[in-house]
């Protein structure tokens, strides 16, 4: 098969709609509609529990990192380490996570923002770089409580790690245009953190306890 039919597979896996069956499975919801209607491990987290939300989580991971683990080399995308491969790599996760924003399972209705998706296509090809994002991530939900901070603060942040690790490359090309998806998609989190509408994960004290 030629490597382009990969951007199919890959776009379908992004699709499987975790979240969405998990609120189906677990209380028979709809998580589209009820709470933040995002289908992604936040709002699984706020509406079926950390439990639920560990699973979703780890499967939306998966989503990205599968089709630029395998696809590449089931498709013959070109020789391990080659341009060409990691062109097609970094083609592979674009579609998972376009797969996840509007999957084809719901009809396009509905999806998640993106964010897990994303981690799983570039823990593949650069661990370094995003392993430090999920650290920062982490600490800046830790200290603000917003979710959508820290995704849009990684999404900034990990486009500069990836070019002072890597430089000019694919992956940085990569890495930006997944960073201003994921930036786009957090639009409307952009203003309500500016109007200080925003829900918060937790409440500040819970840190604590």
């Amino acid at each position: 098969m030629h490597p382009a039919v990969g951007l199919i597979i890959a776009y379908v896996a992004g699709s499987f709609p975790s979240a969405y069956l998990a609120g189906r499975l677990i209380k028979g919801i709809d998580l589209r509609t009820v709470g933040s209607g995002n289908l992604g491990a936040t709002n699984v987290y706020r509406n079926l529990g950390a439990g639920a939300a560990v699973v979703v989580l780890l499967l939306d991971l998966a989503k990205g990192a599968l089709p630029v683990l395998l696809l590449p080399r089931l498709l013959n995308a070109g020789p391990p380490g080659s341009d060409s491969a990691l062109w097609w790599a970094l083609a592979y996760g674009i579609a998972a996570i376009a797969g996840h924003a509007k999957p084809v399972f719901l009809l396009w209705k509905g999806g998640g923002k993106g964010v897990a998706t994303a981690t799983g296509v570039f823990l593949v090809l650069v661990p370094g770089p995003m392993l430090i994002t999920v650290v920062a991530c982490i600490a800046v939900v830790w200290y603000s409580a917003y979710m959508s901070l820290g995704s849009i603060s990684a999404a900034v942040l990990f486009p500069l790690l990836v070019w002072i690790d890597r430089g000019v490359s694919p992956v940085l090309w990569g890495a930006l245009v997944v960073a201003a998806f994921i930036c786009w998609t957090h639009r409307a989190n952009i203003t309500r953190l500016r109007n200080g509408t925003e829900s918060r994960l937790f409440k500040k004290k819970e840190r604590s306890s």
